[in-house]
């Protein structure tokens, strides 16, 4: 099969709500094939099995171990672990030498999870805890894939620009990044809401677009295709957004404080494609087909979500998530002309 679909496991509920296991087998049940495991389940789970608030790194890694178990005996692949947050970049690199110390744990959960890829989102912490410089940036990073390709099996990582990043938010910046690191196991995730989202659309403009969006999105897909490595995109994810009925400015319920409008946006009203009756606006339609036609990407597909529908207790909350990804897969499928 040259593509499969797949879903993050917090695309399915959160980790304090609703059991991993159970999230990994109404993924299997819906008929995903892979799934990103979330760090933050891992952890959730060794708390529980360990009753300790912290959990040690031997309870973290026999959680992994147990969730490798579980997605074997329900046939899915981990195709990643993910998010290892706010890492390049840093100015205080005292913090950057104890997310080294992190990143040593990290390789050997992706281990007992059989995986060999670990996503990066690109940074959001305030501009001045970071640099903009981006050989500081790309060396930072070179030092995470050299730690990796130290590992038997070689580990890889898959840097994603968030459409809210501080410097790397979009997917030009992103590929400048993976560039300058060189290194065979540093690529990207492409996420069609990040890459929308930022070039395309604003949710904080009445509009729920940017000045120019339809142009300026052209222009970019057709650089995409002239420039980006195919040997760089690792995986995909796919996934649209809620056209705000009302600017996501100061007074919108979704609005925090000191966070991004973008960054607001994606934790409370992402949508799985196609969801039109929940809001779905963006183009991303046009994303994918970029990435699978015109540069030719063929494997895994995330239907990736984040919503604030996660946050609801019960059990019909995975159930029904699992549905609507794999709903949202068919289509896309289908309207894609996928094998």
């Amino acid at each position: 099969m040259k593509y499969q679909p797949a879903i993050m496991s917090a695309s399915l509920g959160r980790a304090w709500l609703h059991n991993l296991n159970y999230k990994i087998d109404q993924a299997a049940k819906a008929g995903f094939k892979g799934i990103e495991i979330f760090y933050e389940d891992l952890e959730y789970a060794a708390r529980e099995s360990s009753g300790q608030e912290t959990p040690s790194a031997e309870h973290i890694l026999s959680a992994a171990d147990r969730a490798h178990e579980a997605c074997q005996a329900q046939g899915l692949e981990v195709i990643g672990l993910q998010p290892f947050l706010f890492y390049e970049g840093l100015k205080d690199r005292e913090q950057h030498a104890r997310l080294i110390e992190k990143m040593k744990l990290w390789l050997q959960i992706a281990k007992q999870l059989s995986t060999n890829t670990i996503q990066i989102p690109a940074n959001f912490l305030p501009a001045e805890q970071l640099t903009d410089d981006l050989d500081i940036i790309a060396a930072d990073l070179r030092q995470l894939a050299d730690m990796g390709a130290a590992e038997n099996p070689v580990v890889r990582f898959a840097y994603e620009n968030l459409c809210w990043s501080t410097y790397i938010d979009t997917w030009e910046k992103l590929w400048e990044v993976v560039k300058r690191v060189d290194r065979p196991n540093f690529g990207m995730c492409l996420d069609t809401f990040n890459i929308a989202g930022r070039v395309w659309a604003d949710p904080a403009d009445p509009t729920g677009k940017t000045p120019n969006a339809d142009a300026d999105l052209k222009l970019s897909l057709e650089r995409m295709v002239a420039e980006v490595d195919l040997a760089k995109v690792f995986y995909i994810q796919v996934v649209d957004a809620e056209r705000m009925e009302s600017p996501l400015v100061p007074g919108h319920p979704f609005h925090v404080d000191g966070q991004p409008a973008r960054m607001s946006w994606s934790r409370n009203a992402r949508t799985f494609m196609y969801e039109e009756d929940r809001g779905a606006y963006l183009p991303v339609e046009d994303v994918a087909r970029t990435i699978i036609h015109g540069l030719g990407y063929e494997g895994y597909v995330s239907m990736e979500l984040f919503s604030r529908t996660m946050a609801e207790p019960g059990q019909h909350v995975p159930d029904e998530h699992a549905a609507r990804g794999i709903a949202a897969w068919k289509k896309f499928q289908q309207r894609l002309q996928l094998e």
